[in-house]
């Protein structure tokens, strides 16, 4: 399995209401240091809703400023239509961080 690969399968995981962090996705496929790698492997998702990158926020639980498919409203909007509020570009991660 590719890099790549590995990450859409992990991502893959993530519930409908919940997130998670490209750090936390870094850390389940064995690659700890390497969410920068996850978020190149995100922006080049050939299935954009198969394998639902608008899920993953960086460690803050901000959204990605440049999210590949439309942008951060586009990954608000996602987010919002599955339960999970977005307010000033952030989500809480408190409350909605998906842990494995």
């Amino acid at each position: 399995m590719t890099f790549f690969e590995a990450v859409y399968e992990a991502v893959s995981r993530v519930p409908k209401g919940k997130v998670t962090t490209y750090g936390m996705i870094a850390r389940a496929i064995g690659h700890p240091r390497a969410a920068r790698q996850v978020g190149n492997a995100l922006h080049h998702n050939p299935t954009p809703i198969i394998v639902p990158c608008h899920r993953v926020v960086n460690r803050e639980g901000r959204l990605a400023p440049a999210f590949a498919f439309g942008g951060p409203d586009v990954q608000a909007r996602l987010l919002e239509e599955e339960g999970v509020p977005v307010v000033d570009g952030y989500v809480d991660l408190e409350k909605y961080l998906w842990r494995e």
